[in-house]
């Protein structure tokens, strides 16, 4: 079985659920065409009474064309009303298949590790959750009610037309052949062409989404011209890549409406020679006429939707490459006790990105129920990534991470993830109330515990005088509060979720001094009685942690507490001392 037909296969198993609407709107479109049909066929019959009383000079028998005329309205009718139940039908079975894929491929980011990010630009991923979808909607949605309404038709139309005259009929397949001959290669020649529009496509929306999250820094620096380079770049290419599929696509209407005007002619001259002769009235000629239009018709809608059904295979192929990704392994069933301590092992832990460059070697050290640990080192050794084993963002190749003497990886991620809380360098807040960012640490928590929280956090102050405090709405970028104010707010969504252990990852890095002693005082709070890990550039804001380990190069060189580094004059020591010596000695003189 072909690649493609699996793909069919995978998709229609969205539309299994609203398969009575589908099936619906097949069999309404069945009866439209069946009523389309039948239409030259009603109209020859009064076509040919009119003409035999024309030629017998007698007069018009309009009770026979009345009924006839009665007839054409009822069947118009039939077909107006199939018509409309086939579309609203399919819409409703396409609209919410793609709504379920849509959710599958969220459902399935969720799942994804963060390694596949890594890997995946943003507006690339975005650009497959919509612009890849939509095609595939765009495709059901137009395409299938065509193509099965073009099938039926051709057929029903092809069989009249042998009713009418088979010698005539045999005469005018000929197109059929010859349009599918002519479909067959352009398509083979378009397909790769579509395919590479909708990546560029996504390399285009990368490109924009990246322009616009760094819009302020392009600004700062004078690089609109260099931003608009590698806009004009990537639209070119999609572009180029988009005419040549529309250009070779669109060849095709061209070349099947030739055979059909083929047809018409051979049908003119052949069947006014059989009306002549008396072989067929001149009804069905008139008919048999309608019958190729019936026919070239569809073709020239199957034509037309070529360009979308190939857009749409190829938005399929990028959309279930996603869902074939496999998700975080997540089989852990271990849970931690309910009196959790907080004890943290690693135990000859070693773990590299890339398979042939080495990173962290076979690092030890414990961090006991309570502990602050500081983990420092220059930009690259290591700490960032010691943090995502921790969490299991990435899982590590050898040893142990314990948590409470449990391996973390015999217990699922969500209740590992569940005992920590974090505040990042970016700290990150979504579009929604002051009160909904700091619930977002624990979304049951009511309004009570949402102050306080904010209280413990040193914000509660800065929200009152917020505009409308509590329930101000944070901006699309969070840009209507400052970088202390973010932190603070993050410090405060940690806080109300009251985990054992705490995570805070260069949180200061991006204040001032001032703002440095707030945080600082903030930090110290949700700390207390809490195991926590400090990774920081700034070593006054760890001088206080029970245990700093020192790394290079993905190992731990050095570890104690700040006056034992210090002592022993070391690489912590030199790294202290470019930072504070000169500082320390400018407030001794003052």
């Amino acid at each position: 079985m072909s690649r493609g037909l699996i793909t069919l296969r995978r998709l229609f198993r969205y539309i299994r659920p609203y398969r009575l609407f589908f099936f619906g709107a097949l069999a309404a479109t069945l009866v439209s065409v069946v009523s389309n049909a039948v239409w030259p066929v009603i109209m020859g019959l009064a076509v040919t009474r009119i003409g035999e009383n024309v030629a017998a000079h007698a007069a018009i028998d309009l009770p026979y064309v009345g009924k006839v005329v009665v007839a054409m309205l009822g069947n118009a009718l039939i077909y107006q009303i199939t018509l409309f139940l086939s579309t609203y039908w399919m819409t409703i079975a396409v609209q919410r298949a793609t709504r379920d894929l849509r959710r599958a491929l969220s459902d399935q980011l969720n799942r994804l590790p963060v390694r596949f990010f890594d890997d995946h630009t943003q507006g690339n991923l975005l650009s497959r959750v919509t612009n890849d979808v939509d095609a595939i909607t765009n495709a059901l949605q137009q395409g299938v009610i065509q193509v099965v309404t073009s099938i039926i038709g051709i057929a029903l139309a092809v069989f009249m037309m042998y009713r009418i005259n088979w010698l005539m009929a045999t005469i005018m397949l000929w197109m059929l052949p010859a349009s599918f001959i002519i479909s067959r290669l352009v398509v083979r020649r378009s397909q790769p062409f579509f395919q590479a529009q909708q990546n560029a496509l996504g390399d285009l929306n990368g490109t924009v989404q990246e322009s616009f999250t760094g819009f302020t820094v392009i600004k700062l620096f004078g690089q609109e011209e260099d931003a608009e380079k590698k806009f004009a770049t990537a639209n070119h290419r999609l572009a180029a890549k988009g005419f040549r599929a529309a250009f070779i696509s669109g060849m095709m209407s061209p070349l099947v409406g030739f055979t059909a005007s083929l047809s018409y002619a051979a049908a003119a001259t052949l069947g006014g020679l059989n009306v002549l002769s008396g072989q067929i009235p001149l009804g069905n000629l008139q008919a048999f006429v309608q019958y190729i239009w019936q026919v070239n018709q569809p073709l020239s809608s199957l034509t037309q939707l070529s360009a979308v059904f190939q857009s749409a295979a190829a938005a399929t192929k990028r959309v279930f490459t996603i869902l074939n990704e496999t998700p975080e392994d997540d089989s852990g069933t271990t849970k931690l006790p309910a009196a959790k301590q907080g004890r943290v092992e690693f135990k000859h832990v070693s773990f590299r990105y890339r398979p042939d460059v080495p990173l962290i070697e076979d690092l030890n050290f414990v961090a006991e129920p309570g502990q602050t640990v500081a983990i420092v080192g220059p930009t690259g050794a290591g700490k960032t990534t010691m943090i995502n084993l921790l969490l299991r963002f990435y899982d590590i190749d050898s040893g142990q991470i314990l948590v409470d003497g449990i391996d973390v990886r015999a217990m699922p991620r969500q209740e590992l993830r569940n005992q920590f809380g974090m505040v990042l360098q970016d700290a990150w807040l979504y579009h929604g109330t002051v009160a909904d960012n700091i619930r977002f640490g624990r979304l049951d928590a009511d309004e009570y515990e949402v102050v306080e929280a904010a209280k413990t956090a040193n914000v509660d102050h800065f929200i009152h005088t917020l505009p409308d405090g509590y329930q101000m709405m944070i901006s699309e970028d969070a840009d209507n509060v400052s970088q202390g104010q973010k932190q603070l707010l993050t410090i405060a969504r940690a806080v109300i979720k009251n985990p054992p252990m705490m995570i805070l990852d260069e949180a200061t890095s991006s204040v001032d001094t001032r703002l440095e002693l707030l945080l600082q005082k903030a930090m110290d709070r949700v700390m207390a009685h809490r195991t926590s890990f400090v990774i920081a550039h700034r070593l006054s804001t760890i001088r206080n942690a029970d245990l700093i380990l020192v790394m290079r190069h993905g190992h731990i060189i050095e570890q104690g507490t700040h006056d034992s580094l210090l002592a022993a004059n070391g690489f912590y020591a030199r790294l202290y001392n470019s930072q504070f010596a000169d500082a320390d000695s400018l407030a001794d003189s003052e």
